[in-house]
């Protein structure tokens, strides 16, 4: 689709909401007259459905029966039953603009969105977007709706925060950038509490962070964080890691999705006092258990001796590639 819009269009065609049994047709169409042009009935008297139509609750059952053939995955999100049944009980809801008001969670994933557009504003009631495993490299934030509290970019290519930085929701709660291509020391300025004065959770995961102390004293500022992912950078392979992070940031509740208990607290206390036990490199130690595909040489019968055979010499180059 190229653009988050483009995909959402995508997404609407295939909930087919204007398709039986969601949407208007004559299907229903006494139901949605009956709605606009309200008639004084007396008390305890049902209106009869008439013949070829669908009462609302039999259209909803053939939504729900996990045996209809118009059901929905059991895997299906939330948002996709709801628009289905908005689109049972009142599809003018959803003419037009009007969808976009419905829509508080967005999930668009592996669906290969390049660009967040600015199609993004017209959801002005939308607190979660979540865009994983896309090709996301750059996001825009005057194009994110002001209302957005999760942000989930995991698995992009977005290796520059500047333009995220520029006007960024002034709500979020959750910031997810794990597997995505950030590089220390250039990034660490962008996640400080004058962009994100209301995060709680920041996943960093997987990128190729460096500069230990340059992210701790931004994220010092981040008086909400108390979730904190940054596992797989090379930052995480400094022996004193964890240690530094829980001494450095005492409202931190989870490390790597790791709970920080008071007695680690108090074993690491002090550390955050003591920069220079950070090195600058590791040592990284391979030990091989069992090798497999390989010939057992003792499985060769060693020759007698004086023996006239020939003599055979296998020699084996294992690569190791990190």
């Amino acid at each position: 689709p190229g653009s988050v819009s483009a995909a959402f269009q995508e997404y609407l065609q295939h909930l087919g909401l204007q398709d039986f049994p969601c949407g208007l047709g004559s299907w229903n169409k006494s139901f949605h007259n009956a709605r606009r042009r309200p008639r004084v009935r007396p008390a305890g008297l049902e209106e009869a459905v008439p013949p070829g139509e669908e009462s609302p609750e039999a259209l909803l059952e053939l939504l729900r029966d996990q045996h209809s053939p118009w059901a929905l995955p059991p895997d299906c999100s939330p948002l996709d039953r709801l628009l289905r049944e908005v689109a049972v009980l009142a599809p003018e809801l959803l003419h037009g603009s009007g969808v976009f008001q419905v829509v508080k969670s967005l999930r668009i994933l592996d669906k290969g969105v390049e660009e967040v557009d600015e199609g993004l504003l017209r959801f002005q009631q939308l607190e979660e977007l979540i865009l994983s495993a896309n090709h996301i490299s750059r996001v825009t934030s005057a194009h994110l709706p002001r209302t957005l509290k999760v942000l989930e970019l995991c698995c992009n290519a977005v290796g520059d925060l500047q333009d995220l930085c520029a006007q960024p929701p002034p709500e979020l709660q959750h910031l997810g950038l794990g597997y995505n291509r950030l590089c220390g020391p250039s990034q660490e300025k962008h996640l400080t509490v004058d962009f994100w004065p209301n995060l709680v959770s920041l996943d960093l995961s997987f990128n190729s962070l460096t500069d230990l102390l340059g992210l701790v004293s931004q994220l010092s500022t981040l008086q909400n964080l108390r979730i904190l992912v940054l596992q797989g950078n090379p930052l995480a392979l400094i022996p004193t890691y964890r240690g530094f992070l829980v001494d450095s940031l005492p409202k931190l509740s989870i490390l790597d999705d790791i709970y920080i208990w008071p007695e680690e607290r108090q074993q690491f206390h002090g550390l955050a006092r003591q920069p220079e036990l950070i090195r600058s490199e590791a040592r990284v130690v391979v030990s091989i258990g069992e090798m497999k595909g390989l010939p057992n040489p003792e499985a060769f019968q060693q020759l007698e001796v004086g023996s006239e055979g020939p003599v055979i010499a296998y020699s084996y180059c294992v690569t190791y590639q990190f």
